[in-house]
């Protein structure tokens, strides 16, 4: 069996302020501030230099990505981040394009399409970015984007992931980590699960999911 008896989980120690400063990580990561606030209250710990410099602003620029109104988040970016989407052309490209779509979703086709021409058109000049262009072009032939073959382009995993790529690469412009504790832990467990699965694939064990996992 590749797990380990559960009897011996006991005899590794946990210290209480390791399990607190990966809490706190993911807290802050995701902008909880009046829960920071909270959790550093009642566990006692000291409050970390900078742990609440901008996180402010993170979370409403977060939050405009995530509803879609990418220009705003764009405009408190550039006041946050200068020069952060000029460096980082993948992340401007995913905020016009969010913006893109919400021209397209509220039926505003002339104005989608004035907005490609003037804004989208540049990358175009790229060949990573064409295939994207053709794909969110392509919402304009249809009536009802939301059953076109791009209907994942307007959901909101989409702009979920832009907006978590946005937060992440606002937290790494300011020399903080892009990743919280929290999903580094998870990240590196999942990997060494599947590794020690793969070893044991002939014994028939089942293939590791995280899901799963943590249901157990």
């Amino acid at each position: 069996m590749m797990d380990a008896d559960p009897r011996q989980y006991e005899n590794i120690v946990l210290n209480d302020n390791d399990i607190h400063n990966i809490v706190l990580s993911y807290l802050v990561h995701n902008c909880y501030k009046e829960t920071v606030e909270s959790f550093i209250s009642s566990t006692g710990m000291k409050q970390p230099v900078n742990h609440f410099e901008d996180m402010e602003k993170r979370k409403r620029i977060f939050h405009f990505a995530l509803e879609g109104n990418a220009l705003k988040a764009i405009e408190l970016t550039e006041e946050l981040a200068p020069e952060l989407l000029d460096r980082n052309k993948d992340l401007h490209f995913d905020l016009l394009s969010l913006h893109f779509v919400e021209l397209v979703c509220s039926r505003k086709c002339t104005e989608a399409l004035e907005f490609a021409q003037t804004k989208l058109r540049p990358f175009g000049m790229v060949q990573k970015y064409v295939e994207k262009l053709e794909d969110f072009m392509a919402l304009l032939a249809y009536e009802e984007p939301e059953k076109s073959p791009m209907f994942h382009l307007l959901s909101l995993d989409y702009r979920q992931q832009v907006a978590d790529s946005l937060n992440r690469a606002i937290l790494a412009n300011a020399n903080l980590p892009s990743y919280s504790a929290m999903e580094r832990l998870v990240q590196q467990t999942t990997v060494v699960r599947q590794s020690l699965n793969q070893d044991h694939v002939k014994d028939g064990v089942l293939p590791f999911v995280l899901k799963d996992f943590l249901k157990s």
